[in-house]
């Protein structure tokens, strides 16, 4: 009985083993498919959303371009998948998509009960509350009684729920799938308030008919750190797309930019070294080449250039660095260590 119950579970492990192995195939899948299918939002300004001649931009974008740069040294190799909220992560785990980089939370239930894994947070954000300026709110503790429209499928819906059960207020949900709708509802006058995360509301701002009649309140009720997630079961595939972005905070600690980038190739610096590939192979540990944080760095530039560009103040969106500074800057970003 004892021999029979250890072959038994002898067996399921070897079978588990089996599975794992099957699954950890990502890169090579990727290599041998000569591009990288990266699901993104099906527009968010700022973040993903195409331009007047169909190309697609943002800080996920860039993001999507990073991980191509690092394993094929051109970030025009992405085939870019916009996903609404409900279909973003049946597609990840149905290897639909490589990686999905979609303002996405990092969540224990998204952690566990889904299978992801979070490569990262590429930007700290929070639920916030919009109205119309002719409301005359100026705070999220009046809006009792208001009709509220939010995205579903999103922790938007249970962040909303538990803060007006938790200040004691009562609220009418409309929640739609599509962002461009509810967008589009709040917008009309089909709902008194709009919902999301702060970066959102920014973004959802500008696409209303005049943005200045419309006011974003104080109150931001959650944490949302959002960032890239891959499958659960593929380390190789996950050391990738986290240490992509690990290198893109390092460069911009180190100063290194997507100007001054092979300069910097000649640095005495030992970090900037072991960054660019000049001291040890860093790249062959994740079965990228040397140079693979040059490349990254060559296309998009670090995580500085990159949220300052899609997002920052001198953007439409007008977004402070704030909590996504650098560490040494008072923020919260931290690239961990290359060595």
């Amino acid at each position: 009985m004892t021999l029979r119950l250890l072959t038994a579970v002898l067996g399921l492990s070897v079978a588990g083993l089996a599975v794992s192995g099957a699954s950890a195939q990502t890169l090579q899948t990727v290599k041998d498919r000569d591009v990288l299918r990266c699901g993104v939002n099906t527009g968010l300004p700022g973040f993903a959303s195409q331009n007047d001649q169909g190309a697609w931009q943002g800080l996920d974008i860039d993001y999507c371009k990073a991980v191509a740069a690092a394993v094929f040294g051109d970030p025009s190799k992405v085939e870019y998948s916009p996903l609404s909220a409900v279909q973003r992560f049946p597609a990840l785990q149905n290897s639909e998509i490589d990686m999905l980089a979609r303002n996405t939370t990092w969540t224990m239930d998204r952690d566990t009960t889904l299978g992801l894994t979070f490569a990262g947070v590429n930007y700290y954000d929070g639920q916030g509350f919009m109205v119309k300026k002719d409301l005359g709110v100026n705070s999220a503790l009046e809006l009792s009684g208001a009709t509220v429209c939010v995205q579903s499928g999103t922790t938007t819906e249970l962040n909303l729920a538990d803060y007006f059960r938790t200040n004691n207020m009562d609220y009418n949900p409309v929640v739609i799938e599509s962002q461009s709708d509810v967008n589009s509802a709040y917008d009309s006058g089909r709902c008194d308030v709009l919902t999301t995360d702060a970066s959102g509301l920014a973004a959802s701002r500008l696409e209303m008919g005049n943005a200045e009649e419309h006011v974003i309140l104080p109150e931001i009720i959650s944490k949302e750190p959002l960032g890239p997630a891959v499958r659960q079961g593929d380390t190789e595939w996950f050391n990738v797309v986290k240490w992509t972005h690990n290198a893109l905070l390092n460069a911009e600690e180190l100063g290194v930019t997507q100007e001054n980038v092979e300069e910097m190739k000649t640095s005495e610096n030992p970090e900037i070294r072991r960054l660019l590939g000049q001291d040890k192979n860093f790249g062959e540990s994740i079965g990228l080449p040397a140079d693979w944080a040059v490349n990254v760095i060559t296309a998009v530039g670090n995580y500085g250039e990159i949220f300052e560009r899609n997002i920052g103040v001198e953007t439409p969106l007008e977004i402070a660095r704030g909590q996504n500074a650098l560490w040494t800057k008072g923020g919260l970003q931290y690239g961990m260590p290359i060595r």
